[in-house]
């Protein structure tokens, strides 16, 4: 069979991910397309973060279609510019003729996106009593256990999932022990939890004044790091664009996307 036309891979992309579900304030979709006349996708190339590294890497594997989780479009252009290091990457993959697509907060929100990835991690593959979205946006999930687990357990179970070694952890005056909800959101997801009636949260990163109102409110507070709570999805989202074309579309996972943060 050909290789799928880029219309073709946008439309599973919005079957996965419907772009209504995005917050108002994203800028999702297709936010490149080099061509006006744009071929058949042979290769695909996922990535959290486009970067100029990715961009390289995008050429050299010969990729048609990068799709970037974080959208490289956020803040309105006045003016494009080589100069500039975070228009560079666009530029130059319009230049190569690679199109550039990012999911983002539609991704969070949709079923079996990236919020219950992250949730069914926590879990252990149990199934919970009760499960909601949550959020402005619902963005985030929130879960009642069908029977509680202990906090180090949650630990391990999100450790393993994420491939971390470390987590931070913020307790409330009394430590929790026993875990019977939980309330999980990707990224940033200091506003999607906030006020989220849980015994335990779950995300990237938290300002230092919504985790203390966590910990006020007698919740703990468990943090990943922005990326390594969407990396991992990626794998899923490959397998999925594989699956709807039969093995008919390449795909990859980009080697050059890494987390910004080092432990020195």
């Amino acid at each position: 069979m050909p290789a799928p036309s880029l219309a073709e891979v946008l439309d599973i992309l919005h079957e996965i991910a419907p772009l209504e579900l995005a917050a108002e304030w994203d800028n999702v979709g297709l936010l490149l397309q080099p061509r006006e006349r744009p071929g058949r996708v042979r290769r695909v190339l996922l990535t959290i973060d486009l970067g100029a590294a990715v961009v390289a890497e995008a050429r050299r594997a010969r990729a048609d279609l990068v799709v970037s989780y974080h959208p490289p479009i956020f803040q309105p252009l006045r003016r494009l510019g080589m100069d500039d290091g975070r228009q560079r990457p666009l530029l130059q993959a319009a230049a190569a003729g690679i199109a550039v697509y990012s999911p983002h907060t539609a991704l969070d929100a949709a079923p079996s996106g990236l919020a219950d990835w992250l949730l069914e991690g926590a879990l252990g593959g149990e199934a919970p009593r009760e499960l909601h979205a949550c959020g402005e946006g619902e963005f985030g999930r929130l879960a009642r256990l069908a029977r509680p687990l202990s906090l180090p357990t949650l630990l391990r179970r999100l450790k393993r999932h994420l491939g971390v070694r470390q987590l931070q952890l913020a307790q409330p005056a009394r430590p929790l022990l026993r875990v019977r909800s939980l309330a999980v959101a990707a990224g940033a997801g200091g506003s999607v939890l906030r006020g989220a009636a849980a015994d335990v949260l779950v995300t990237g990163e938290m300002s230092h004044h919504d985790t203390l109102a966590a910990t006020a409110a007698g919740r703990a507070v468990v943090l990943a790091g922005h990326s390594h709570t969407e990396r991992g999805f990626l794998p899923v989202l490959r397998q999925r664009l594989r699956a709807a074309f039969d093995g008919d579309l390449d795909v990859v996972l980009a080697a050059a996307d890494q987390d910004p943060f080092v432990r020195v």
